[in-house]
C-alpha cells in the first residue's frame, strides 16, 4: 500500500505508516502535481485542496484522510460516489487556532505589521511614530461568527484573559458557551471591534460576508478570518480595505485558496496575509499527525474510520474490497 502525503506530517505519523505502508511525498502540492503523484496513491493525507477531479487521476485511491476539518479541501460527492471513505480530525489544531486568532487581533490592535515594515525600510523615529495608531484590546467586543471547538477556546481566552465582552453567532444561540453572548450575525457584525469567522464553509455560509455585511461594520473594526477562504466574498473585501470602510483584516484562508503573484491582497498595507497556517504548530502536527495515520491505516485494514465525514460510501467500499481480493 501507498499512502501520498500532499502536504508534510510529523515524523511520529509517518512512522506509523511506514510499519505498514510506503510513504510517498507530493513533490508540489499545486493541482498538477497532486494529480501526477496520485496515480499509484492507495490512500491520500491532505490539508490542502485536493483538485475537483482529483479520483479521476487517482484510480487506485481507497482512502482519504483530511489533516483538519475542511470538508471542502476534498470532492467528498466524487469519494462517495466511488465508495472512498473520508476522515478528517475535528478540534486537533482547535488550540493553535485560537491562539493564531489571538495574535491576530493583537497584531492589528498594535499596528505591528505595518511597524515591523517599516523599521527595515523608513528612518526609526518615522517607524515608531506609527505607534500612535496603537489599541489596547481588553475593552474591545469581539464577534465570533461559528463557535465551535475554535470558538469555544477564544471566547475563553478573549473573556478571562483581557476581559473583552465576547458575542457569538451560530446556528444554534441556546449552545453558546458561558463566555459568549447570543446575537444575530448582522447586530453583532455592528457591535464587534473586531470579528472573528472560524465558521465551516457550507451553501448556507457562501460569501456569507458580502458588500452588505462589510457595510455593517464600524470602519475602525478588523476581520480575522481562520474558517474558509470562501465564507468571504474576496472582491468585496478587497473593497472595503481599499476605501478604509473596514480598518484592516488578517486572513489564513482566502476564497481561491492560494494566493497568486499579483493578487490585488497582496499590495493593501491593512491585510496581513498568512499561507493557511494557523493550525500549524509543533504541538498540533504532532497529535494531528499521529492521529491521521491511524485514521489511514484504519481505512485501509476495512475499519471505519473514527470521524466518518461519508459513511454513505461505506457499503460502496466494502463491495469494491470485496471484487479486488
Amino acid at each position: 500500500m501507498r499512502v501520498l502525503l500532499v502536504d508534510p506530517i510529523d515524523p511520529a505519523g509517518v512512522h506509523l505508516l511506514r510499519e505498514k505502508c510506503e510513504v510517498l511525498l507530493c513533490k508540489e502540492a499545486s493541482f498538477d502535481g497532486i494529480r501526477r503523484d496520485a496515480r499509484d496513491a492507495d490512500a491520500v493525507i491532505t490539508r490542502s485542496r485536493l483538485p475537483d477531479d482529483f479520483f479521476a487521476a487517482a484510480v487506485k485511491m481507497k482512502a482519504v484522510t483530511i489533516h483538519g476539518t475542511g470538508l471542502d479541501l476534498v470532492p467528498i460527492g466524487a469519494a462517495t460516489e466511488r465508495g472512498i471513505p473520508v476522515a478528517n480530525l475535528p478540534g486537533g489544531n482547535a488550540q493553535s487556532v485560537a491562539e493564531y486568532c489571538v495574535l491576530a487581533m493583537l497584531m492589528l490592535a498594535r499596528n505591528s505589521f505595518e511597524i515591523t515594515t517599516k523599521i527595515r525600510t523608513h528612518p526609526w523615529d518615522e517607524a515608531r511614530g506609527l505607534g500612535v495608531k496603537a489599541h489596547e484590546i481588553a475593552a474591545m467586543t469581539v464577534g465570533i461568527v461559528g463557535v465551535g471547538e475554535i470558538g469555544t477556546r477564544l471566547a475563553k481566552i478573549c473573556r478571562h484573559g483581557f476581559g473583552m465582552r465576547v458575542l457569538g453567532n451560530q446556528r444554534r444561540l441556546d449552545r453558546l458557551p458561558a463566555e459568549a453572548e447570543a446575537m444575530d450575525l448582522e447586530r453583532l457584525i455592528a457591535a464587534a471591534d473586531v470579528v472573528v469567522v472560524t465558521c465551516p464553509l457550507t451553501p448556507e455560509t457562501h460569501h456569507l460576508f458580502n458588500r452588505q455585511k462589510f457595510a455593517l461594520m464600524k470602519n475602525s473594526a478588523w476581520l480575522i478570518n481562520v474558517g474558509r477562504g470562501a465564507v468571504v466574498e474576496e472582491s468585496a473585501l478587497i473593497e472595503a480595505l481599499q476605501h478604509r470602510t473596514i480598518a484592516g483584516a488578517m486572513l489564513d484562508v482566502h476564497e481561491h485558496y492560494r494566493l497568486e503573484p499579483g493578487h490585488p491582497l497582496l499590495a493593501l498595507d491593512n491585510a496581513v496575509l498568512t499561507p493557511h497556517l494557523a493550525g500549524m504548530t509543533q504541538e498540533s502536527r504532532q497529535r494531528m499527525g499521529t492521529a491521521a495515520a491511524a485514521e489511514t491505516l484504519r481505512m485501509l485494514a476495512g475499519e471505519r474510520p473514527l470521524n466518518f465525514v461519508n459513511p454513505e460510501a461505506w457499503e460502496k467500499f466494502h463491495a469494491r474490497r470485496s471484487q479486488n481480493r
